[in-house]
């Protein structure tokens, strides 16, 4: 992909890892998260994958694999949805918007050209075409309309076509592990616009002209991780369930069935306790020391009764997925642990040759029990 446009701005440093290609901030981090909470400044998502399906099938062809109800989404309507393999695990993640007669799915850039192999491999004789269009068009995000406006004002006869997060909306048919009370969600608000890449330059002098400001991938990434946000590049491996990482809320409809990974997905549902959870880890920023993805969260596991001198033993309870610093929170972590590790028990996290203490915020509980008033799902291939 061409450097973005982004990178020639006053102060910018490019993003590493997973956001390569894009600015992780332009000097000051912190500033720039308050900047874009506030709906003042918008977020270069160039590094977004980007694939279309066009053709009078396409919704319900997409709605007959995905874990999401697509069939009848609406010209302008957004949806997050996940395709599942055979045992519930997540392959891929997409963001989906309907602009009347192409379904846009937004997905991360290394998994564009997979999803649309994948796509394409089960076309069969629907009258569908994918696309892989990434090299063709961007994504620009804010926390509101009004930033993308001042960036990129739609053509006298152009709609925006906007992905709005649903992470923040308590959506019929779904199901969240965590607590409602104090939910962080409701301070997310991401809209997600599919513009052509030819027009980042434009949105690159409306920066420079001052209609509109800017922040980076760091910023962005610290308000998803308060926001307990979780992320296909960062939160999910090849072991992890949708249950795991309370995915059930945006992008699994419980009362839909027949597609791959459904049983799964209902068998977790209704028998309860997922094998791991997402926790939040507010970290002791007294070292100075940022977990980066990967490294170990660490129980000490104390004897009923300590033998003088000895020392706890030490245990791998799990692994950070993102880690940043939060302009409210201070340094905070997304981490997938242990189902047993329990919700009370102080961690730490081995980074960089050091202990870095970590209290923990339950966001998929230790004790998570089965779902109540759940329809029962069909089973694959049963008949009505």
């Amino acid at each position: 992909m061409p450097d973005s446009p982004f990178l020639s701005l006053p102060g910018a440093v490019p993003a590493e890892g997973v956001d390569a290609g894009v600015a992780g901030h332009y000097g000051n981090p912190i500033v720039e998260q308050r900047r874009l909470e506030r709906g003042q400044a918008i977020v270069d998502l160039s590094d977004r994958g980007i694939v279309t399906v066009t053709g009078p099938d396409r919704l319900t062809w997409l709605h007959s694999m995905a874990s999401q109800s697509l069939a009848r989404l609406r010209p302008g309507e957004s949806a997050e949805a996940l395709f599942l393999d055979a045992a519930g695990h997540i392959e891929h993640v997409v963001h989906v918007v309907d602009d009347g007669e192409t379904a846009w799915l937004v997905c991360e850039r290394s998994d564009a050209a997979p999803l649309a192999s994948f796509l394409d491999r089960m076309r069969f004789m629907l009258r569908v075409a994918v696309v892989d269009r990434t090299d063709g068009f961007a994504v620009l995000g804010a926390m509101s309309a009004a930033a993308l406006d001042a960036a990129l004002p739609a053509e006298p006869a152009g709609v925006a076509v906007d992905w709005v997060d649903p992470w923040s909306t308590r959506i019929p048919g779904t199901h969240r592990y965590a607590n409602e009370a104090g939910h962080p969600a409701s301070d997310w608000h991401l809209i997600e616009r599919i513009v052509p890449r030819r027009t980042m330059s434009d949105a690159a002098a409306a920066i420079r002209s001052g209609r509109v400001e800017v922040a980076g991938l760091l910023a962005l990434e610290a308000l998803r991780i308060a926001a307990w946000r979780p992320r296909l590049a960062t939160e999910v491996d090849e072991k992890s369930l949708p249950h795991e990482l309370d995915w059930l809320q945006s992008a699994v409809d419980l009362g839909k069935g027949c597609y791959k990974g459904q049983e799964t997905v209902a068998k977790v549902l209704n028998l309860g306790r997922p094998p791991r959870r997402l926790v939040l880890l507010h970290l002791d920023g007294s070292d100075t020391v940022l977990p980066a993805p990967g490294d170990e969260v660490i129980g000490e596991k104390v004897r009923p009764e300590p033998v003088e001198g000895e020392a706890p033993e030490r245990r791998v309870v799990g692994r950070i997925t993102s880690s940043a610093m939060h302009h409210e929170l201070g340094p905070v972590a997304l981490a997938v642990v242990k189902r047993a590790v329990p919700g009370d028990l102080p961690l730490i996290v081995e980074s960089h040759g050091t202990d870095v203490a970590a209290a923990q915020v339950e966001i998929v509980p230790a004790d998570a029990r089965a779902a109540v008033d759940i329809p029962r799902l069909p089973r694959l291939g049963a008949r009505p």
